[in-house]
């Protein structure tokens, strides 16, 4: 047999179950004094108005007073359950879920955000009208009952018009589900669209690509606006009706009543009293076809969290001891995110400790690829990548991340001080920052700056050129003396200063014995490494020894034609 296990969405729901049930016990009790405005107006035209009696009147109306302060202050404190309950709900799973986001922009490159906002969306459900209509709905079998027992045609009235109004909640369901679905999922690509083509507003100031991206923006724009449209058009439509059937129905049940007080089957009282019944059954119905669309969205939000949650948490690795920079590459092929195909292909070599190794190849070699590998950002499709001797993904990366040093292609910096970028936005030791600063050759630049260390930067580096971010990239990669560095084209912005600070840095690295793996397309910088590594479509075409290396290409390099 075959035992499904609970996500952490559903775990998450089950601690929140005392909560739940006491909202449902407050829902039992506010649902029960409910009926005090049929049974005041049952005393009213039965009792008072038949007798006269002022005392009674008085009583009543303080009776029913205190009622409904008491059901306010029960409605208030439901409320309150169910905001903590969202709140818990959200502590519970902020984490993991931005967790798994992360993975998914790591490793599939699209962006987890939406996620993050399926749980903000789901806790808002849970606080708002929606849910004490679902609350609510379970008493009105209890409501019938007490309309059968004020009169049979009451209770079959009120069983008619019920089914009616469950009948309109399912053809509501099914005219709005789907379309609605399907608005949310092209809304959902849109979004994606629209983020891609902000992270790429200067490609499309610059090429006067507006006009175009804005078209097809437009296109996508335009085909949720319609199927939202005819989703608000139907619902709004059903909810009319529902509202038209529910108050004719309250109406046509003072006339029924009417009629029966003729026939003395019932007295005035109980003419009134059914026709609020009525509408305080039917009422829970009312509202939750009203508030269907937010049904819907919630649906969807729980199903994508629900599906998103069942990805098992990752084991808690055991602590490995300090890395020493050895890396042994066996047999390892590399398929990028959303490639088909290895980009590194049945690789093996090992790199020593203390080794500066220039990696080198046209574009789409491979380079970047397994730069990325060595670091254990993406994962190997076969064959393993090991640090010490440790498979790089056995690591626990809390514990390996001080040891690695690893400055990208694309430099991102992130919103906040240049101190706790170089930092790693950890706790800012001064002095760690300082003598980082320093090895990359960039403290003098910082200081320059309007609050030193203190400059408030943003996510892409706002008062920062282009070289300026690269060295304080360099900077992060270099702090807390970590064993392995990978630089990504490190020179790519660099001026003839920043060039020799990268070859200084490179020198410093090289005297505390940290392994470097340098990828690049500027070949000045090789005259600082010891070992070169040749890609060419994903597989070694030479590595060994720098000047090895340089005497087998130069032997290998095609000669001119002669005339």
């Amino acid at each position: 047999m075959k035992i499904q296990t609970k996500s952490d969405l559903e775990r998450a729901l089950s601690l929140c179950k005392g909560a739940f049930l006491s909202a449902a016990g407050f829902s039992m009790v506010i649902n029960i004094l409910m009926l005090a405005p049929s049974l005041y107006m049952l005393q009213i035209y039965d009792r008072v108005v038949a007798t006269g009696n002022h005392a009674t009147l008085l009583m009543l109306s303080l009776i029913i007073f205190f009622v409904f302060i008491t059901m306010g202050l029960l409605e208030w404190v439901r409320s309150q359950i169910l905001v903590r309950v969202s709140a818990r709900l959200e502590t519970l799973l902020n984490e993991r879920i931005f967790g798994i986001a992360f993975q998914h922009a790591l490793y599939s490159g699209r962006g987890g955000g939406q996620a993050l906002e399926d749980l903000t969306g789901l806790r808002q459900f849970l606080t708002g009208n929606g849910l004490f209509a679902f609350f609510d709905a379970p008493w009105m079998p209890f409501y019938i009952a007490l309309l059968f027992a004020f009169h049979p045609w009451y209770g079959w009235f009120s069983v008619i018009t019920g089914a009616i109004l469950v009948a309109i909640a399912i053809i509501n369901e099914k005219a709005t589900a789907g379309m609605l679905e399907e608005a949310n999922r092209v809304a959902l690509a849109g979004r994606a669209q629209v983020g891609r083509n902000l992270r790429n507003a200067e490609v499309i100031e610059a090429m006067g690509m507006l006009r175009q991206v804005r078209r097809r923006w437009s296109d996508t724009a335009y085909q949720v606006l319609e199927l939202q449209s005819a989703v608000s058009s139907r619902a709004g439509l059903i909810a009319a009706v529902s509202k038209i059937f529910r108050l004719t129905s309250q109406s046509l049940i003072l006339g029924l009543g009417a009629y029966l007080v003729i026939e003395r089957e019932i007295t005035p009282g109980f003419m009134i009293a059914g026709s609020i019944l009525l509408g305080r059954a039917l009422a829970p119905i009312d509202m939750i076809i009203g508030v269907w669309k937010g049904f819907i969205n919630a649906r969807g939000q729980y199903a994508r969290l629900q599906e998103l949650l069942r990805t098992p948490a990752p084991a808690e690795k055991m602590p490995l001891p300090p890395p020493r920079g050895e890396i042994q590459i066996e047999n390892a092929s590399i398929i990028p995110p959303g490639a088909k195909t290895p980009a590194i292909k049945n690789l093996s070599l090992t790199i020593e400790r203390g080794d500066i190794l220039g990696v080198l190849g046209p574009s789409g070699a491979g380079k970047s690829t397994l730069s990325r590998a060595l670091l254990g950002v993406w994962p190997t499709a076969s064959g393993k990548i090991r640090l010490d001797g440790a498979e790089i993904f056995a690591w626990n990366r809390d514990q390996l991340g001080p040891y690695i040093g690893y400055l990208p292609q694309d430099i991102e910096l992130f919103e906040g001080s240049i101190g706790e970028n170089i930092a790693r936005f950890g706790d800012i030791d001064p002095e760690k920052v300082v003598a980082a600063a320093k090895m990359a050759d960039v403290h003098d630049l910082i200081l320059r700056l309007p609050d030193g260390y203190d400059t408030i930067i943003g996510a892409q580096g706002g008062v920062l050129s282009g070289g300026q971010r690269q060295r304080i990239g360099l900077a992060r990669a270099l702090y807390g003396e970590p064993v392995l560095v990978v630089l990504d084209e490190p020179n790519s912005n660099l001026d003839e200063q920043g060039e020799q600070a990268l070859a200084n840095s490179i020198n410093r690295l090289r005297e505390r014995q940290a392994t470097v793996i340098v990828v690049t397309h500027r070949h000045n910088i090789l005259n600082h490494v010891s070992k070169l590594l040749v890609l060419n479509d994903g597989e070694l075409v030479v590595y060994g020894r720098k000047d090895l290396v340089i005497a087998h290409l130069q032997k290998n390099q095609p000669q001119p034609a002669t005339a």
